[in-house]
């Protein structure tokens, strides 16, 4: 009897293995959180920084699976548009609006910077400021051949302003000392916007480093998507931008339930040594194909941004559905493209899921996964801001999105150590070993959880507590055969009371962990 159980415990984990959403953590409610930015660590994946409007900053040091959370304050005030980024010494930098005392308010871009993973933050150096004009959409980029930082943002000359002789550029400048001064800045975009933050307004500057530390940043505006470069770590640019695309409908659209909603482009540049070493992508969403319609599309460069490809399209569903919100990232390992998107292709409703779009072949196919557990129903009386975020590195992806339950905001992420499509390949080569969910999750007494392995190796495997104390060792430095292993856990053995914990498995210097409830 005892024989058959197992027997039939083990097929259902495999099912469950194979069908199963990855594995979704809150990471926060306070302050009904929206727009939330997210950093892994190149040098300790483990480390993890997110940040979402106006002031919350949250830290992992386990991977994405447990949360400190913390309220970011400057001189200069902070007033969202979190961006994050760690520089190749491992610094955290969070780049925001301001707002600070007195009449003035988002004059400024402002940089906080950690030297102690998050602890604590510098009080802020700023980029520009220009009397009573608005800084806008800040994003930044970190060369990795010097550890410059690249900053470009737009620049309102009155928000909101009707009159034709107010108007929005793009601006750049950087820093090459580690966020303690700013170069002057320049300005990037020879056709200006209107100021009225809507489709004539230039938005969505999102630099990318190229290999030998070129600048480059697409934006949209008036004149469709246009690119810029620069071949001199930004010191000078093309004096005349680059057509991309047309952009139909423009950036700014109406989704239903969704209080604003844009397509703003993506840019990113492949550093890898892989086959696209050097190929440049911009990923937006728009609405060419109908208002009931909204796809996520990808365009692609060979030449450093001088010619771009034949538009690709990101989501594969079939047509009359909404994707939206969609950032993407690039594993600077692997070269593979990371693209997460809300998405409704399971309703016709306004029910949304998080889905994540995977290419290993340089954005010539995509693989669509759903990443979020269950849909959730947003309402346009809530504002979710104005984008979600990725970042990946080594095989290791950590979405982020913001989620409304029950009228409750709430910032989430999927813990993607692993992607699997439908066909079971694994996107995981440069790690040898994988780590599955344990099944049953949650449990009380007993569950089961199945490891793999390439090669002969020497595995550890323990228990930790939402503190990172480790309060159950399964077995440490074993040598294991090659293949597929599954291990039974009870939790009366080792005394686990009710609560979270996190299963840990090392093998060739390497871990991999996975969070599991223990249920009363």
């Amino acid at each position: 009897m005892m024989r058959h159980l197992f027997f039939t415990l083990f097929l259902v984990f495999l099912f469950t293995a194979v069908q199963a959403q990855y594995q979704n953590i809150s990471i926060n409610t306070l302050n009904n959180p929206n727009e939330p930015a997210i950093c892994i660590n190149p040098k300790n994946l483990n480390e993890v920084i997110a940040g979402a409007n106006i002031e919350a900053v949250y830290i992992s040091q386990d991977g994405g699976y447990t949360w400190n959370y913390n309220q970011l304050t400057s001189s200069f005030g902070v007033w969202g548009d979190p961006c994050l980024v760690i520089d190749t010494a491992g610094d955290y930098y969070f780049f925001h609006l301001s707002d600070p005392p007195g009449p003035a308010w988002v004059d400024r871009i402002v940089c906080q910077k950690s030297t102690d993973k998050g602890l604590t933050w510098s009080d802020g150096t700023y980029l520009f400021v220009n009397g009573m004009k608005i800084q806008d959409k800040e994003w930044v980029a970190v060369d990795p051949t010097d550890n410059s930082l690249y900053a470009c943002w737009t620049q309102f000359d009155e928000y909101g302003s009707s009159n034709p002789l107010d108007s929005t550029i793009i601006l750049f400048t950087k820093s090459t000392d580690g966020g303690l001064t700013w170069a002057s800045v320049k300005r990037l975009n020879k056709v200006a916007g209107d100021c009225l933050d809507d489709d004539n307004t230039v938005e969505g500057a999102v630099p990318a480093v190229g290999p030998n530390g070129e600048v480059y940043v697409a934006w949209a505006g008036p004149a469709g998507i246009v690119f810029n470069r620069s071949l001199d770590k930004g010191e000078t640019w093309l004096s005349n931008n680059i057509f991309v695309d047309s952009m139909p409908g423009g950036w700014a659209y109406m989704i239903p339930g969704i209080y604003r909603a844009n397509g703003m482009p993506v840019t990113c540049c492949d550093l890898s040594n892989g086959p696209y070493h050097g190929t440049l992508y911009i990923n937006w969403s728009d609405q060419r194909n109908g208002t009931d319609d909204t796809d996520v599309w990808l365009k692609k460069s060979t030449d450093g941004g001088t010619t771009w490809s034949d538009i690709k399209r990101v989501n594969d569903d079939p047509p009359g559905r909404q994707q939206f919100f969609t950032w993407m990232t690039i594993d600077q390992v692997s070269g593979y493209l990371y693209i997460v998107f809300y998405d409704r292709r399971n309703f016709t409703t306004a029910l949304t899921d998080v889905y994540l779009a995977v290419s290993t072949d340089g954005g010539e196919t995509f693989e669509n996964i759903k990443i979020s557990e269950s849909p959730f129903l947003p309402t346009a009386n809530i504002f979710f801001g104005d984008y979600t975020n990725i970042t990946a590195h080594n095989h290791i992806v950590r979405p982020i999105w913001t989620r409304l339950h029950n009228g409750q905001l709430s910032v989430f992420t999927a813990i993607i150590d692993s992607l699997y499509t439908g066909t079971g390949e694994s996107f995981t080569s440069a790690i040898p070993f994988n780590l599955e969910q344990n099944y049953p999750n949650p449990f009380s007494d007993d569950t089961y959880f199945s490891f793999k392995i390439e090669e002969r190796s020497a595995v550890t495997i323990k228990v930790t507590d939402a503190f990172g104390r480790a309060v159950a060792m399964l077995f440490e430095n074993k040598m294991l055969s090659p293949g597929k292993h599954i291990e039974h856990l009870d939790a009366r053995q080792y005394q686990l009371s009710p609560g979270t914990y996190v299963i840990s498995m090392t093998c060739n210097k390497k871990s991999l962990h996975r969070k599991m409830l223990v249920a009363e």
